[in-house]
């Protein structure tokens, strides 16, 4: 691994580091090392890095801000690459952006809005970038990614870059192409956004974020919401029906503020998470017979 840093060193392609700890890098705090971490400082050194890490024979894992992912305690083997600064570039033409994966979502919601820019609403409390917003569909409050999305451009598993529209991202709750059909990664995206005016699309975005901040525990690491709604059921509804509001598996807990939350109260494993979404998905099933999946992105090596 020293002799691929020191390629890549040479390169100079952004930051690399051996055996980073990724609870560093995941809003729920867990994670075991990488044993190679790579954070690119533009497209082109992603370019690069891919080329280097592929000539060596690693295998590759793409993160953003980690809001949404559960990483293994014994960690990632290979090559993690994390879209983050340096990949947060932002255009703006008129009422369209351009912006890259690394961007924050809840920063690039308060920009637009102060520029009188609706669309991105929905966005002010989520904490995850672009990147990840794209990946999932990302959205709140009856409304998501894909209805400003115009394209996105994309890194596939094969190592290749393609420009999607909307049409060909396919769309639904909480997913997109990139999960099933065409695997692969969003390295940027154009949205077109709505003119409106600044002083309620602020007011939009403020209360959405205080309605956050009242339900849903932000204040202890976790990793957002952990299960899909198996529409018309809400998960959170379920689980409080079920009783297990609260429910802790070592230091691993479902959250007392919303039941779809499970919150690291102290030094949770990977095991601790992964029990824990176990019996929740067991008793829904033995009680209520529906079947929860979850929308948490979990790492297996």
């Amino acid at each position: 691994m020293e002799k691929i840093k020191q390629q890549l060193e040479e390169q100079q392609i952004g930051k690399v580091k051996l055996n980073e700890p990724l609870k560093k890098h995941t809003t729920i705090k867990i994670g075991g090392p990488a044993d190679l971490f790579i954070e690119p400082d533009s497209i082109e050194n992603l370019k690069k890095t891919l080329q280097i890490v592929k000539d060596h024979g690693l295998s590759v894992r793409i993160i953003g801000r980690g809001s949404n992912l559960l990483i293994p305690d014994e960690g990632i083997r290979g090559a993690v690459v994390k879209l983050g600064p340096g990949l947060d570039h932002l255009e703006e033409d008129g009422n369209t952006i351009q912006v890259g994966a690394g961007y924050p979502m809840i920063k690039l919601a308060m920009i637009m809005s102060r520029k009188g820019l609706g669309g991105l609403e929905f966005a002010g409390g989520i904490p995850g970038s672009v990147g990840g917003a794209v990946y999932m569909n990302a959205g709140a409050h009856g409304s998501d990614i894909s209805e400003i999305l115009v394209k996105a451009h994309i890194l596939f598993e094969d190592g290749t870059m393609e420009w999607l529209t909307k049409d060909e991202m396919k769309f639904s709750y909480r997913t997109s192409v990139l999960q099933n059909e065409r695997k692969g990664y969003c390295l940027e995206a154009v949205f077109e956004l709505n003119p409106g005016s600044k002083e309620e699309i602020v007011a939009e975005i403020q209360k959405f974020k205080d309605y956050r901040r009242e339900t849903q525990p932000w204040s202890h690491p976790c990793a957002g919401s952990i299960f899909r709604n198996p529409l018309p059921e809400y998960a959170g509804k379920l689980v409080e029906e079920v009783g297990l509001k609260g429910h802790k598996i070592g230091d691993a807990q479902i959250s007392e503020l919303h039941a779809n939350f499970i919150v690291n109260t102290a030094d949770a494993s990977y095991e601790d998470v992964m029990a824990l979404i176990q019996h929740v998905k067991d008793t829904i099933w033995k009680e209520k017979q529906i079947k929860i999946e979850t929308e948490v992105e979990i790492v297996s090596n």
